[in-house]
């Protein structure tokens, strides 16, 4: 049990988020003009920076944030969007490299005032929202290139700011970042069950991205097939990490009648 604690230490997790992150994103932002199928890597990447922000999170959060865990990964993700713009208003193959570090100063930026100003003395506080800032970044770079097939601007702006878009990817990429620790907290969490439920979420942000897809019918069907396999295989080794956590998983079976309730 106490391995399981955290298997894996933080600088694993974040060159988990940033390289796989950036890789994905750069993959499909190289091969989608090719064929569109490959926007699917950007999502992949998405889905390892959502790791990445959950795990920052429940670190963070562990401090005892309480509320403040669902607020965390709201921030991680308006972080993102201003920095996803900004990066990508200045174009090229630097606009995500650009967006993400814009994201860690940002993150920054807030971890000082929230500790030094505000006062609220957490040790990891500034690197936590560096991170999480970053985080949310590449998953919104991610999810965006699904949707558009590109992360050209004004494509960006047209197919995923302004038809709303970005709020799917805004809650479901924040349910991958904040729900797991928010699911799992209490003096028996553990890093790989939480994780497990990021894989999960995100899983289910792949499906929605693709269903909103303009980058057409081969990307739609090959990004949701994925993500409804990364949802199953994460649903499932979350549930053996909750057979193997649980003192004991029973059965209820159906609920009573009102009849049996009397």
């Amino acid at each position: 049990m106490s391995d399981a604690k955290n298997k894996y230490p933080p600088n694993t997790m974040l060159a988990l988020g940033v390289v796989g992150g950036l890789v994905g994103i750069y993959l499909a932002y190289f091969l989608a003009p090719i064929n569109h199928v490959f926007v699917f890597f950007g999502a992949l990447g998405a889905i390892c920076a959502s790791v990445w922000g959950a795990d920052v999170v429940r670190r963070v959060a562990s401090y005892g944030l309480g509320t403040g865990v669902p607020s965390i990964g709201m921030l991680a993700l308006g972080m993102g969007v201003i920095a996803t713009l900004f990066g990508l208003s200045i174009g090229g193959v630097a606009g995500p490299i650009i967006a993400f570090i814009t994201a860690c100063v940002i993150g920054a930026i807030i971890g000082i005032l929230a500790n030094k100003i505000i006062g609220m003395g957490i040790p990891i506080m500034e690197r936590a929202t560096t991170e999480i800032a970053g985080a949310g970044t590449l998953l919104i770079l991610g999810f965006s290139i699904v949707i558009a097939g590109s992360l050209d601007y004004v494509l960006v702006v047209k197919d995923v700011i302004a038809t709303g878009f970005i709020m799917m990817i805004y809650i479901a990429g924040g349910m991958a970042m904040l729900h797991p620790f928010n699911s799992n907290l209490g003096p028996d969490e553990m890093q790989d069950r939480s994780l497990s439920l990021a894989i999960e979420k995100a899983g289910i942000a792949m499906v929605l991205s693709g269903f909103a897809s303009v980058a057409g019918l081969g990307a739609i069907a090959v990004t949701m097939l994925i993500g409804i396999f990364i949802w199953y295989k994460g649903f499932n080794k979350y549930y053996s990490f909750v057979k193997r956590d649980a003192y004991k998983v029973l059965d209820t079976g159906m609920l009573p009648t009102e009849e049996e309730m009397q």
